[in-house]
């Protein structure tokens, strides 16, 4: 059935704050979307948005990216597509894919990673995870949105290249390879344009380039002008009703401002949205098995960070002194939109305790983070008298709607450690934060560090698993740790000013940056510890069609079964565009046992070879000889090999503006000019001066409609235009 034009305005705007608009005289009902992305945050009755029916919470981005599994991921997003279910929601409003550009981002617990291709595989496969139970994904948040600061109004200014090497990459990896239901536009502007408003964003890239065949969809409002939305490539604006802005759409339809067609469109991608969701059938999901999907990868998410002299894992024999109260209360989650109501909730202090015979607990500082001297001597009285002590430490509070404002542990917490490590030389520190902790100088101090990020509701049990060995750690860090905040590439652009934010580092986001800089880390990205160690062999490295096929064999060398992340870098030396040293291309999560030797099989896309060239407005592979570094962290090569990748036809067009140096370049250009300077050789001071290889050099930048203006010039305005035709 045809809708009339204030029903397609009407079913572009939700029902409410969780639902869609249905139209009962057409069939189409109203469905329900909600939060995710860890966990199904449908909202309990009352007026608290925050209060959710009880739901796994299972461990956020932050944690889940450091598990560089993409089965675990699909394994993760298919439970959530259960929950959906059986809470009767068509579309889970996740995965969060923005880079983390700066470890000040408030939302950074919800993003994967600082390199898009960890994030794009990720999130792939977590999207095709939840959609294959009929539930819909939404994608978020696009685009370039890296900030909480002024997160509504900020415009984030980017260039063209990094925009689409580094912040639209992950989001093309997703849309390309598993089409999520639903896209949704950020808060923010980017380079000036509301996203929501942003007709080359979502109509030109996503639609156009992209193939995107579902609906774009707001973020809980966005929408500043509904008719310019629409107009954009915007479909669904959320919340709802919107009454005042189904009018202005019908009038804009009415009077020609805006096209019949743009409209029907998006009622027609939301109808067709809501009769896929009709095709799922109700669901049940088991909770304990949910739980323990959620133990699983909270424990492969810990990253142990340092072990000197092995002091992990314990046995389970010795006195251990439980310190900090994040052991007893955990922090598992970040705040805001995504904040889940556990269905239960496991706390390290009972899961140690349960383990080890001989335990003694001491808070060290209040429960919101706060020192007290009493609990603080209590703490350091009770580690004088333990084999072990386990500190539990991290950032007291990330949330949605507010950047952090430093990196250091808390004046309270750092104390404790101090102190701890002073009484106990088997420290043990725990961390758990939702966004980068600097870990200098104290780090140096105590003899085993673990990341434990914010691991859901099964974090506490995960930690003991690792701590007693239960759990080979294999967690890899997605970001790196820096020595201090100032050293971050993003530091002197975050998080801007005057309603503007400069993506000054360009292309240098994260580990890029520090690479490029030579700049000194704490843990370097792809880095993590294991109870087990690994060797590798010799590399090699196929070129095909298709992309680069590389081969290494790793050998578990050590007394435990394990799991390596393989990791394959990529670089082409002498390239004619300004790159990072390495860059993260493919990667591979291997389970190994203890002697064992497993052939790790790696596929670098050729896709993912490209780079954007803003001369001729397209994706190029440069051809050349590639080096491939493969290695168990960005800074940590195992094995290297080259391989020769076939380029990309490149050619820029001469015009007059080319520079002399850009005509001798490019070999007809070198043919047309030489003529040209031959024909007039000798005749006046400018023809003299193309004889020469030092003016030649000289004049290597000068355009040569400029050159052309000399006096005594060997070119003349009548000759260019022939001069480019016969290079062309």
């Amino acid at each position: 059935m045809e809708l009339s034009t204030s029903e397609q305005a009407a079913i572009t705007s939700g029902h409410d704050f969780w639902h869609t608009e249905g139209v009962e005289s057409a069939g189409i009902p109203s469905v329900t979307v909600t939060d995710g992305p860890h966990g199904v945050r449908m909202q309990a009755s009352g007026g608290d948005l925050l209060a959710g029916v009880p739901a796994t919470c299972f461990p956020p981005a932050v944690a889940s990216a450091s598990t560089w599994d993409p089965e675990l991921l699909r394994r993760m997003g298919a439970a959530l597509g259960d929950e959906c279910r059986a809470q009767d929601v068509a579309v889970l409003l996740g995965p969060g894919v923005n880079l983390k550009r700066s470890p000040l981002g408030g939302r950074n617990f919800e993003y994967f990673s600082e390199d898009p291709i960890l994030t794009g595989v990720l999130a792939t496969e977590w999207v095709r995870g939840l959609q294959s139970k009929g539930v819909g994904a939404s994608l978020k948040h696009f685009a370039v949105n890296s900030q909480e600061t002024d997160r509504m109004r900020v415009s984030a200014d980017v260039d063209e290249r990094t925009l689409r090497e580094m912040y639209l990459r992950a989001f093309h990896k997703v849309v390309t390879r598993a089409q999520p239901w639903t896209v949704m536009c950020a808060y923010n502007k980017v380079n000036g344009v509301y996203a929501s408003e942003h007709h080359w964003l979502l109509t030109e890239v996503l639609r156009g380039e992209w193939g995107f065949e579902g609906l774009v969809v707001s973020d809980w409002g966005a929408v500043v002008d509904r008719v310019k939305a629409v107009a954009a490539g915007l479909d669904l604006t959320m919340p709802g009703p919107d009454a005042d802005g189904d009018r202005a759409l019908v009038a804009a339809v009415e009077s020609g401002r805006l096209a019949p067609e743009a409209l029907r469109r998006s009622a027609e991608l939301v109808r067709k949205m809501i009769e896929k969701a009709g095709d799922r059938p109700a669901g049940t999901y088991d909770p304990d098995a949910h739980h323990a999907l959620a133990r699983e990868i909270a424990g492969r998410a810990i990253v142990l960070l340092k072990n000197d002299g092995d002091l992990l894992p314990l046995d389970g024999t010795q006195r251990i002194a439980v310190l900090g109260e994040f052991a007893r209360t955990p922090r598992y989650q970040g705040g805001g939109s995504s904040q889940i109501t556990p269905t239960k909730l496991d706390n390290a202090l009972a899961e140690i305790t349960a383990v080890a015979g001989q335990t003694t607990f001491a808070p060290g500082y209040t429960g919101t983070g706060d020192a007290d001297e009493s609990l603080l001597a209590e703490a350091v009285a009770v580690a004088r008298e333990a084999d072990v002590a386990v500190v539990f430490v991290g950032s007291v509070h990330e949330t949605e709607g507010a950047d952090r404002e430093s990196i250091d542990l808390p004046a309270a917490q750092l104390a404790l450690v101090e102190r701890v490590a002073a009484a106990n030389p088997n420290t043990v520190v725990v961390l758990s934060n939702g966004a980068v902790i600097a870990t200098k100088p104290w780090d140096e101090q105590v003899p085993a560090l673990i990341e434990g990020w914010l691991l859901g509701q099964a974090g506490g049990s995960a930690i003991a698993d690792v701590l007693f060995g239960r759990v080979n750690p294999s967690g890899r860090l997605a970001e790196t740790i820096p020595v201090k905040l100032a050293d971050h590439p993003s530091y002197l652009d975050f998080p801007g000013e005057h309603g503007h934010v400069r993506y000054g580092e360009g292309l240098h986001v994260g580990y890029r940056g520090f690479d490029a800089r030579g700049q000194e880390v704490a843990y370097p990205f792809g880095f993590g510890l294991s109870y087990t160690t690994f060797g590798y062999g010799a590399a090699r490295a196929t070129a095909t069609a298709t992309g680069i096929d590389i081969r290494v064999p790793v050998t578990n060398t050590g007394g435990r079964d394990g799991r390596e992340v393989v990791q394959v870098y990529v670089s082409l030396p002498g390239s004619r565009v300004r790159r990072a040293p390495r860059e993260l291309k493919a990667f591979a999560s291997v389970p190994i046992a203890s002697g064992d030797t497993a052939e790790a099989v790696l596929t670098v896309d050729r896709e993912d070879l490209a780079y954007w060239d803003t001369r001729l407005g397209r994706w190029i592979v440069e051809g050349g000889e590639y080096l491939i570094e493969v290695g168990a962290s960005s800074r940590d090569v195992r094995a290297s090999t080259t391989v020769h990748v076939a380029g990309d036809p490149a050619r820029v067009p001469l015009t007059t503006e080319s520079s002399v140096g850009e005509w001798l370049a490019d070999p007809r250009g070198a043919e047309v000019l030489g003529a040209a300077f031959a024909s007039a050789a000798g005749d006046g001071p400018t023809a003299a001066m193309t004889v020469n290889p030092e003016m030649l050099m000289m004049l290597g930048s000068l355009p040569l409609s400029r050159m052309a203006a000399f006096p005594g010039s060997p070119l003349d305005a009548a000759s260019l235009d022939k001069m480019v035709e016969a290079a062309n």
